[in-house]
């Protein structure tokens, strides 16, 4: 299946040499303004959408949303490359739907741990910040109860940006470059498996919970406080919700700060060595949001960071074990020569005279 709706190589040379050099080039101008005005009004809907109902948090509203962008995109092409897309996405969905249902669990099978991760981050941080963790320290340097940082805003946003960037760079993967795609999507699947198999092994409580329950002092949860500075109250609410469903002491690994740095990693060695420093202050940014917001300590974003270079180093050792793996069976497999299957004709021809003759 090509990724290019109209592939003109032939037509241009055709029309060329018959003097319509203009010709062909009409047909990709009609599907390229046709796939623009069908963009243009998925990202119309999606807009109302969530002014409306909030944003598509929910892996099956996000699985609507990202395959009706897929048929904008690909208006031209006919609707089994449509179903393609479903063919492709429903497994990752499933297994997001999975993970989403089976984290909130995780908190009923033991107690969550509290003090060790505020002993770590008291070791690493307690001589800079006068003996407090990370976050109780920058919020009685930056919390201001009585109006809205222009930092929130910026929290508030960097937050919210792990619902779409991962997905939003699988779904251009998947119209673009679908090996790519694929590669992509075997390090999230590892990634987030390890991830929750943790959650269940080591629940661990976020510095919010600490300081509800008694262990830290006063900490508010910021993370979308920001967020209605621009009237987005409805594109939240989905969020908000969703924070109050989930599993409350699931803070190692940090998977928001990890799939931040997942995504750059990905693309580390395929961009010009000057934007990996621009692309890395994304992880950076989510870090300061994390730890600012209240939702995670320090040693869970390390961690967090830990987990991806190991989802990396597995999934590489195994991609690499895959490919030679091929290419040894393709080195053991006889390759059938022209003399051969003339020869085997040969004989098949000549049994049933043998056969006749006797």
């Amino acid at each position: 299946m090509t990724n290019q709706p109209y592939d003109t190589t032939e037509a241009e040379a055709a029309g060329t040499s018959a003097g319509h050099g203009d010709e062909p080039r009409r047909p990709r101008r009609r599907i390229t303004v046709t796939r623009s005005r069908a963009v243009a009004a998925w990202a119309v809907l999606l807009v109302a959408a969530c002014l409306a109902f909030g944003l598509p948090t929910d892996p099956g509203y996000a699985f609507l949303w990202l395959w009706a962008l897929a048929v904008a995109w690909r208006i031209d092409q006919p609707v089994r490359s449509h179903l393609a897309f479903a063919r492709d996405w429903l497994p990752v969905i499933a297994l997001l739907t999975v993970y989403n249902l089976s984290r909130g669990f995780a908190d009923n099978i033991r107690e969550p741990h509290v003090t060790e991760l505020i002993n770590a981050d008291l070791r690493m941080f307690g001589w800079l910040t006068d003996g407090k963790v990370p976050t109780v320290w920058l919020q009685q340097e930056l919390y201001d109860p009585s109006r809205v940082q222009w930092w929130e805003v910026l929290v508030s946003y960097v937050y919210f940006s792990h619902f779409v960037v991962a997905l939003g760079v699988a779904i251009a993967l998947w119209l673009t470059a679908r090996p790519r795609w694929a590669a992509f999507m075997r390090r999230w699947f590892v990634l987030s498996l390890a991830g929750l198999i943790t959650y269940f092994l080591y629940p661990a409580a976020p510095p919010w919970w600490a300081a509800v329950h008694g262990y830290l002092e006063p900490v508010e949860r910021l993370s979308l406080r920001g967020g209605a500075e621009f009237g987005m109250h409805g594109a939240f609410s989905l969020i908000r919700l969703g924070q109050l469903a989930s599993n409350p002491v699931a803070a190692i690994p940090s998977l928001h700060t990890a799939f931040a740095l997942f995504v750059v990693l990905f693309f580390v060695g395929r961009i010009r060595k000057r934007y990996v420093a621009i692309l890395l202050l994304y992880p950076l940014a989510m870090t300061f949001t994390l730890v600012y917001s209240g939702e995670h300590y320090v040693i869970d974003v390390l961690i967090g960071w830990a987990y991806v270079l190991g989802t990396f180093a597995i999934v590489s050792f195994g991609e690499r074990w895959w490919r030679r793996r091929r290419l040894r069976q393709r080195a053991t497999t006889p390759t059938p020569t022209p003399d051969d299957g003339a020869a085997a004709d040969q004989r098949e021809h000549s049994e049933p005279k043998q056969s006749a003759a006797s």
